[in-house]
């Protein structure tokens, strides 16, 4: 069929007709291009309060103060991983032809195989002057490490020896020292404490090797905990932080540095915006025990800690969850001595409230080693005071205090594999004897029920408990027999409690878990 027009085409020259027969001053109106308002002229843009109007003057200022690290090791010849060397070349009479081919191809061979010489390895790093009469300069742990030769590059370029003054791991601070032959600019401690998320800040360092760089970003979060070490508290930030950043400083807007640049989270190796550095309160500490004593000189308490989870702060009748919970304490530590037993919760030392069970370690090894330490701690629903006298944490871990049993196989394989089946936790338990002991390595000093098998869908598996883990007390008392923990959970169930509190020994570890009770 033969169509003669197209509907389309016809609504256009409809809309086209109406459109030429507006007024001029219709169409303009009618145009998209003519409705969209003028940007404001710059001078009458209002920026955004407590945004900086650049990082000119301050950067020009603090670049000074920031050094480059340049470290370089000495190793040693290993042979290869699964390449054996050559025997010995054999005896050639000298000065033959075959005496320069066979000692050219044992050379040529020995190196490719890294049985050469020694080979120097270089790394790069940053770090910043912190007391310029002394020729203190603050890095990283891990930036100097293991180093044969430390070179400090200051900002004009000059070149200096550096020595090691002192080294912190757990941190991840070291203390270098120069000896400068013309006056050098010192960098200011600020208080960490006061930097807020949101705070604008700036790294400077020396990423990749190029040399002194600016950076800027936020303070994107605080107190990350990345499994660097017992003592982290990092401050999180989306300032660009590369490699060779590594022990920079962080500035507030103020020029204070804040923190020591450290790590960064990223799946490429480069940066991705999330960059950690170690709080300027925590490492001022550090720096200064470093530059009294070249060591760490930490107190020491003497307990092993875990979290109070909302399940144990209702066993226990604290309330809302906070403080850190005695798992264990040290024969003949402080604690032990100022009479803090497991099963305490620590809520304060020295007047500083203790939030969770990170925060105990920070507070314990800011305090001097020696002094006095009022410990506030929860016990039995009501709170009290004790008076600690701090050990050292160093000389504590010199001493290896405790340690796990070796296992004998022929003990434990006249073990039991059963054990008598607990109403409303789903698991067995037994008495601990000799040949249990051997199986599940567990020391002499460690007395209760060991469990023997666990209901892969019961409330104690649900809460991480294996078997072999040893069960010290239920309910804050001792059990030895299975009669004392089925009474403890029956008790538990008289008392309206939906979860009972148990003392769980894992090998050296101590922790409780409150576990709930199935009717």
């Amino acid at each position: 069929m033969h169509v003669t027009y197209r509907p389309l085409l016809f609504s256009l020259l409809v809309a086209a007709m109406l459109y030429a027969s507006l007024p001029a001053a219709a169409q303009e109106n009618a145009s998209p291009e003519k409705s969209i308002a003028p940007a404001p002229p710059v001078e009458q843009i209002v920026p955004i309060a407590g945004a900086p109007s650049g990082f000119e003057s301050l950067s020009h200022r603090l670049l000074p103060t920031v050094v480059n690290v340049a470290t370089s090791t000495r190793l040693k010849p290993e042979a290869a991983p699964g390449l054996p060397g050559l025997p010995e070349m054999p005896p050639l009479p000298p000065g033959t032809p075959f005496e320069d081919f066979f000692k050219e191809f044992y050379d040529r061979f020995q190196q490719e195989q890294g049985q050469g010489a020694e080979r120097n390895v270089s790394a790069l790093g940053s770090g910043f002057v912190i007391d310029a009469e002394k020729g203190y300069i603050v890095t990283n742990n891990h930036v100097i490490k293991d180093a044969d030769e430390i070179k400090i590059v200051l900002h004009d370029d000059t070149t200096l020896d550096a020595t090691l003054i002192g080294m912190d791991e757990k941190t991840d601070i070291a203390l270098l020292q120069v000896k400068a032959t013309a006056p050098l600019v010192a960098a200011r401690w600020g208080d960490s404490d006061t930097a807020e998320v949101g705070s604008w800040i700036i790294a400077i360092g020396n990423p990749f090797g190029l040399g002194g760089t600016v950076t800027a970003g936020i303070v994107s979060a605080r107190q990350r905990d990345i499994n660097a070490g017992p003592y982290d508290d990092f401050i999180q930030t989306d300032a660009s932080i590369n490699r060779g950043n590594s022990g920079g400083p962080m500035f507030n807007m103020r020029g204070e540095v804040i923190g020591v640049n450290t790590a960064i989270f990223s799946p490429t190796g480069g940066s991705v915006g999330i960059g950690f550095a170690v709080p300027s309160n925590i490492v001022r500490n550090v720096i200064d025990q470093l530059a009294k004593y070249g060591e760490t000189r930490r107190g020491w308490l003497g307990v092993r800690i875990q979290d109070v989870t909302p399940d144990i702060a209702d066993s226990l009748g604290l309330g809302k969850p906070h403080g850190a919970l005695v798992s264990s304490v040290v024969p003949a530590s402080p604690a032990e001595e100022a009479g803090i037993k497991p099963g305490d919760i620590l809520t304060s030392l020295n007047g500083e409230t203790i939030a969770n069970s990170r925060a105990l370690p920070r507070l314990v090894a800011e305090a001097e080693v020696g002094t006095s330490a009022k410990v506030t701690y929860w016990r039995d629903g009501a709170s009290r005071d004790t008076t600690v006298a701090l050990g050292q944490l160093e000389e504590a871990e010199k001493k290896g205090l405790s340690g796990p049993i070796k296992s004998d196989p022929k003990a434990a394989k006249d073990a039991p594999a059963t054990g008598a089946s607990i109403d409303g936790l789903g698991m067995s338990a037994a008495p601990l004897t000799d040949a249990l002991r051997q199986q599940h390595e567990t020391g002499r000093n460690v007395n209760g029920l060991v469990i023997t098998a666990l209901d892969e869908k019961g409330a104690a598996a649900g809460k991480g408990l294996q078997v072999g883990d040893v069960i010290l007390e239920a309910g804050q008392q001792p059990v030895t027999k299975v009669d004392d923990l089925q009474a403890a959970v029956n008790a538990a169930r008289e008392k309206k409690r939906a979860s009972l509190l148990l003392l769980i020994a894992r090998k050296d570890d101590r922790r409780f878990v409150a576990v709930k009770i199935g009717q």
